[in-house]
């Protein structure tokens, strides 16, 4: 007992027998006013004023208590009283209940406690037990008021998002001070004695969570978090972290009552993420200095010294070696926990030991004694010998002196409310055969960017990788700027160029896997040491045999300040507004998605197979990024659909603020390679469009890069094949698999962005139907570059009817702009009529109406919607503007008309209680807005002038 009870209070004995005469005292009078309140006239009024004098009185005695005993005794008596209370109120008004144990409970005697309360509670209602810990900043018993309020009179920061609120489904009337209470659903809860706005945080009490099924409603399942955005509490706290230290992973089930049969084992990953968090306040200073390596490891400046630090624990001896020495070696000396410092004065004159630019290797001594030369792990620049077939790249050291630092003129844009995205790969951004420099993308591109309406812009292949094909994933070093495309300083420019346009910069960032190139990347420090001393995991858990890569050790300490610092890095050093984290399905399971199926049972994401590591990996950089940088956008690319990605992390989720959607641009392709037109689905097309999980937001999006990879073609090029040579001329009429194409290829990106998500999506090119496919310079193809460009010249052309693909892009964007439909949750497929092969929607302000038919058009076509008015076009796929045939008149107001008795849905038209009659053209789709009947001056349909 000497371990749970500190030196001065050994008395245990003599007072455990006090303790349990002041339980049952306390428990006794608790249980009695209580019973007696309920029954007391003014109601709540009364329960309230009379459970304030019991609970002062017990407070007292738990307070005299507190000096003789540990929190142990301290917290065994909360939990009798919540026992006699529950009891209590059970008995008389068919209430259950969560409260607060007076201070803190320590883990070592947690299952001892909760053994014997449950024992009580089991018996006694037949309830389960779960005691959640605090901090010990905690142990001070708190002041809380036990409120009974309607649930209509609850304030914003009083939702069912700040403290448990239990729904009491049937109440005896009773008189009260205000009159009867009304017979509607009440919610019981406790909350902070202060208001929201200009006091201190609230205080951080242990958790009893109970559960129980009451009479006449099904099991009320109950957790502890603290309420939704700051700007909903009214004030500017609780803080990221004191919201975290609040949750207890139950919100999620909250928004997912599925989740309540996986509680275990999601308790289980946040106990495994508060103990991280834990730690790094313990023993590294807390996420702030962990997330810093890049201060500390690779080569810093301190004190008129150049220093240099590796962790290399495996390693027998380390030099460094470079155009500094004359790549003579410089001898490393170990210090604590594997790292390997040198430090190297400067000269007399002032000159920096290692001038800026200066190539640099780490010569290391593996276990087996042979020598290898590594490139350092933090370096932030690496170069190639150019003209030099096989040549192998150096580090180079970036430190260039205040005169050639590129300084920042442009501050980050805030966070838009939807994301519009323009995925850009820099090095086949040019128009020419050859690999295009950031400055060029910054001048060239960009101003293309800003004038289609995209805010966002998604860079691929920033990391360092070796090897050009592979698309930027096979990165061989996680710090370094990609240097075929130009210098960091290069980089900073076009993000900084991008900020002056408002436009936010995210980084596709590779922290999955990373290339097995031993001499030129991060792999080069596995020498086959054991787990705790190595990046990467051992056999077939550390190798991805899809992608011939190497797969992190996320569990790994070393490896969690790497990533985690190297996060920061891009966002301190470059500036960018956030991350794509790339294959995220191989991190989140130990079988990495090879060769399984997600089918959506939860079976496949909560289990044995769920790399418990890697997501407490997220979770932490998700809360790093959003504690210290408010504004960041994280996007999640997750074929598996897991439960609680894109759920906050205070909440118990992973803490992404989007997933790609994924399944979208696989279901277009299948369509259009393997059903022909008439035989579409528009059940199947609504179905994936709408197929996406509630609360956590995704991104749409029609085709991004990977459906135009060697092998596989662009959109455009699957609907009109070869007349894309010879048939986009203006000056001749658009034969039929054009015109198709075209037709099409508007519908498609207007129905995913309508209803596919809550951001949008296309890889750069797709905007205006670009030709063909990508395919990287290769052996195979003669190292061409010739299908890893952008051929902007076709848009430009005035005279080809790429230009009508790209208006619509831009249109689709000014929509956007205008309505903000994207970001809101109004969302609502009213019809999709597989005779038709019509798709009727409504999503924010809009009414959205897609005619897939392959030769009909409707004249006066019965259109469901929610609000009765004036309707006016606002945009039209059909338009001469955009390459269509102007069937649809634009100068025409749409009148509702009501549908069935007011107030019975089942007698509406399509569930919708107004209706409109149309025109709908073949092959097109029309969007309409409500207007004030007496505005006679709206806006007309957006898109480019005539």
């Amino acid at each position: 007992m000497e371990h749970l009870i500190s030196p001065e209070r050994r008395y245990f004995t003599l007072t455990y027998v006090g303790s349990m005469i002041a339980t049952l005292y306390s428990s006794l009078i608790l249980s009695l006013v209580y019973y007696v309140a309920s029954y007391f006239p003014g109601g709540a009024a009364g329960m309230q004023f009379f459970g304030s004098l019991a609970k002062k009185g017990c407070m007292s005695c738990f307070e005299g208590m507190n000096s003789m005993l540990g929190a142990w005794c301290i917290d065994f008596v909360s939990a009798c009283v919540c026992t006699s209370l529950i009891n209590a109120l059970e008995s008389t008004c068919s209430w259950a209940i969560c409260l607060q144990s007076a201070t803190h409970i320590s883990s070592a005697v947690e299952a001892q406690v909760q053994a014997l309360v449950s024992d009580v509670l089991s018996g006694a209602l037949g309830c389960s037990i779960v005691i959640k810990e605090s901090s010990p900043a905690s142990r001070a018993p708190q002041s809380f008021q036990p409120l009974l309020k309607p649930r209509e009179s609850l304030q914003p920061w009083q939702s069912s998002r700040w403290f448990p609120l239990i729904e009491r489904r049937k109440f005896r009337s009773r008189a009260s001070t205000s009159g009867r209470l009304p017979s509607k659903p009440f919610h019981i809860g406790f909350f902070p004695a202060c208001q929201p706005k200009g006091c201190a945080p609230p205080p951080l009490p242990s958790i009893l969570l109970l559960e129980k099924k009451l009479p006449g409603c099904g099991p009320i399942h109950h957790g502890v978090s603290v309420g939704g955005d700051r700007e909903r509490c009214g004030g500017t706290w609780p803080t990221m972290a004191m919201r975290a230290r609040f949750a207890t992973s139950m919100d999620v089930f909250r928004v997912d009552p599925q989740l309540e049969r996986y509680q275990k084992h999601l308790q289980h990953r946040w106990k495994a993420y508060e103990d991280a968090k834990t730690r790094l306040a313990k023993d590294f200073g807390g996420m702030d200095a962990f997330s810093r390596g890049f201060d500390t490891y690779g080569f810093t400046r301190e004190r008129g010294c150049v220093v240099y630090r590796e962790w290399c624990p495996s390693a027998k001896a380390v030099q460094l070696i470079g155009d500094f020495n004359g790549w003579n070696a410089s001898w490393c000396e170990r210090k604590e926990f594997g790292v390997w410092e040198l430090k190297l004065a400067d000269g007399a004159d002032g000159r920096r030991a290692i001038p800026h630019a200066s190539r640099v290797k780490v010569r290391v001594q593996k276990p087996d004694g042979a020598w290898v030369d590594r490139i350092p792990a933090w370096i932030a620049w690496a170069t190639v010998e150019q003209g030099k077939m096989g040549a192998k790249y150096d580090g180079v050291v970036w430190d260039p002196p205040d005169d050639q630092r590129y300084r920042w003129q442009h501050s980050r844009p805030k966070k838009h409310r939807s994301p519009r995205i323009y995925e850009s790969h820099v090095g086949m951004s040019s128009q020419e055969p050859k690999v295009a420099t950031y400055r060029e993308y910054a001048e060239q591109v960009l101003p293309r960017v800003k004038a289609l309406g995209y805010n966002t812009i998604q860079l691929m292949a920033i990391m360092e990788h070796a090897y050009y094909a592979s698309f930027g994933y096979h990165v061989t070093n996680p710090f370094a700027v990609s240097s075929r495309s130009g210098t960091p300083e290069d980089l900073k420019y076009l993000v900084d160029t991008a900020h002056g346009m408002g436009i936010s910069v995210l980084m596709d960032v590779v922290h999955s896997h990373a290339s097995r190139n031993t001499d030129d990347g991060i792999a080069g420090f596995d020498f086959g040491q054991k787990e705790e001393d190595n990046y990467f995991l051992l056999g077939e858990q550390g190798y991805h045999s899809l992608w011939d890569s190497k797969l992190y050790n996320f569990g790994n300490w070393e490896v969690r300040r790497y990533l985690l610092s190297n996060l920061r890095w891009w966002m301190e050093e470059y500036q960018f507004d956030g991350f794509r984290f790339d294959g995220i399905t191989s991190m989140l399971y130990h079988h990495h998605g090879i060769n399984v199926g997600f089918s959506g049972n939860y079976e496949e994401y909560f289990g044995m197979n769920t790399n418990l590591d890697a997501c407490v990996y997220l979770m932490l950089a998700n809360d790093m990024l959003h504690n210290l940088y408010p504004d960041c956008t994280t996007i999640a690319e997750d074929v598996s659909g897991m439960p609680t990605l894109c759920r906050p992390v205070h909440e118990g989720g992973l803490g992404f603020d989007y997933r790609l959607a994924m399944a979208i641009p696989d279901k277009w392709i299948q369509l259009l390679k393997h059903v022909r037109d008439e035989n579409w689905s528009m059940l199947d097309i609504v179905t994936t469009l709408c197929n996406r999980r509630y609360t956590e937001k995704c991104i749409a999006y029609a085709e991004s890069h990977d459906q135009a990879l060697v092998g596989d073609k662009t959109m455009a090029m699957w609907l009109m094949d070869a007349e894309m040579y010879t048939g986009m001329s203006v000056f001749n009429e658009a034969s039929p698999v054009v015109d198709r194409g075209l037709s099409l290829h508007k519908m498609i990106r207007m129905v995913t962005m309508a209803f596919g998500g809550d951001g949008y999506l296309t890889f750069m090119g797709n905007e205006f139907g670009h030709p063909e496919w990508i395919d990287f310079p290769r052996e195979g193809n003669g190292w061409s570059h010739q299908h890893a460009r952008r051929q902007y010249n076709l848009v430009d052309d005035p005279n080809l009817r790429y230009k009508f693909l790209n208006g619509w892009d831009r249109a689709m964007q000014e929509l956007e702009d205008r309505y903000g439909f994207l970001s809101s949750s109004h969302q609502i497929i009213s019809s999709h009529d597989e005779k038709d092969k019509v798709i009727i929607g409504e999503r924010g302000e809009l009414l959205f109406v897609f005619n897939f038919h392959i030769s009909n058009s409707y004249m006066d076509y019965k259109v469901g919607v929610g609000e009765p008015g004036k309707w006016r076009l606002v945009l039209d796929s059909d338009a001469w503007d955009f390459g269509g045939h102007g069937r649809i008149p634009h100068d025409c107001d749409y009148f509702t008309q009501p549908e069935g008795v007011p107030g019975k849905a089942e007698t509406n038209f399509n569930d919708r209680p107004c209706s409109l009659t149309l025109p709908l053209a073949t092959r097109s789709v029309q969007v309409y807005a409500r207007v004030p009947e007496e505005n006679a001056s709206v806006e007309p349909a957006v898109g480019p002038e005539p």
